[in-house]
């Protein structure tokens, strides 16, 4: 299953639960995106022709973030541009998680092993605005299929 999280006419997640399947492959992303997540399904025997990528410039504007759900339960939640909490889901293992704009935090429910992938270079503190969680008595939790 795949399920986008949207507000305000923006794209904040796409999850890519585990029991997604499809055959051949699949885009997620627009070519827009600077961070790209896709799937693909093939039988053994299938040869993916050797290849390497060439120097492209591009401008990265927004880090974009995959976190890859190894083991346990991470709650997430979502806020808009202007940090207004939205809602939560819960991601466990095998979920893959895009996080494309507005923010977002995390509450571990279950130990948990993630794999989490960016874009660089890492700019430090520059890289965010950090601020408070919401509280649990104004959680809205989304149904995590």
């Amino acid at each position: 299953m795949l399920e986008s999280i949207n507000a305000n006419n923006k794209q904040l997640a796409l999850i890519l639960r585990h029991s997604y399947t499809t055959e051949d492959i699949k885009f997620f992303t627009p070519d827009s995106y600077s961070q790209q997540l896709g799937y693909m399904k093939r039988s053994a025997g299938y040869v993916i022709q050797p290849h390497v990528h060439n120097p492209v410039r591009r401008e990265v504007e927004y880090t974009k973030e995959v976190l890859i759900i190894k083991r346990g339960v991470v709650r997430v939640d979502f806020y808009s541009e202007d940090q207004t909490y939205l809602e939560s889901t819960l991601l466990r293992a095998g979920d893959i998680i895009l996080l494309a704009f507005g923010g977002h935090g995390f509450e571990i429910l279950e130990e948990a092993e993630i794999v989490e992938v960016k874009q660089g270079p890492y700019c430090g503190e520059q890289d965010k605005t950090r601020f408070l969680p919401v509280s649990p008595d104004q959680l809205i939790m989304k149904d995590a299929k």
